[in-house]
């Protein structure tokens, strides 16, 4: 194992965005257990240090592997477009528009069917805007455009723990 490999290489994994969860997990584990510190005692501390190494480097990449989001994130990184979501915000103007709708009809709910509704909208959105990085990124070879989807992703996301948020204070 190599230190400075990405991590679809240290996973044995196609570096590109679909991926089958069971085998990132099924994986995560294989290595895990290649690389527990446990099985180096015999061998010193130095040799339980880099096995400690080891399993730090696979657990960052198994949080990155598991989640589309961070996936999405992580392949746009490798392809020369990073996300830079802090600096860059742009998005299409449609999205724009979706988001004021939205953010009105989080501001109107007043009952948890209204929320269910706008829950439902969000899972959809999701759901699409997944899709579409996933053919940005795996046929077209498109990263920025993958990059300008996962940034919709991020807000959608963030959005989505503001129902959440909503919910409970309905709820209570």
């Amino acid at each position: 194992m190599n230190l400075q490999s990405s991590d679809f290489e240290l996973f044995g994994l196609p570096e590109q965005f679909a991926q089958d969860r069971a085998a990132i997990d099924a994986r995560w584990k294989d290595l895990q257990r290649e690389a527990h510190p446990d099985k180096f005692a015999a061998q010193g501390h130095a040799a339980q240090r880099v096995a400690l190494q080891w399993s730090v480097r696979i657990n960052e990449a198994y949080q990155r592997l598991k989640d589309p989001q961070k996936r999405a994130a992580y392949l746009c990184e490798l392809r020369g477009c990073p996300i830079d979501a802090e600096n860059n915000t742009t998005m299409p103007a449609d999205f724009l528009v979706e988001q004021m709708e939205w953010r009105e009809e989080l501001d109107e709910a007043r009952s948890m069917a209204d929320l269910d509704v706008l829950e439902g909208e969000l899972d959809r959105a999701r759901s699409d805007t997944l899709q579409r990085i996933a053919r940005m990124l795996d046929d077209q070879a498109d990263a920025r455009g993958a990059a300008q989807q996962v940034r919709a992703l991020m807000f959608i996301e963030r959005f989505g723990r503001d129902v959440e948020n909503r919910v409970e204070q309905l709820g209570q």
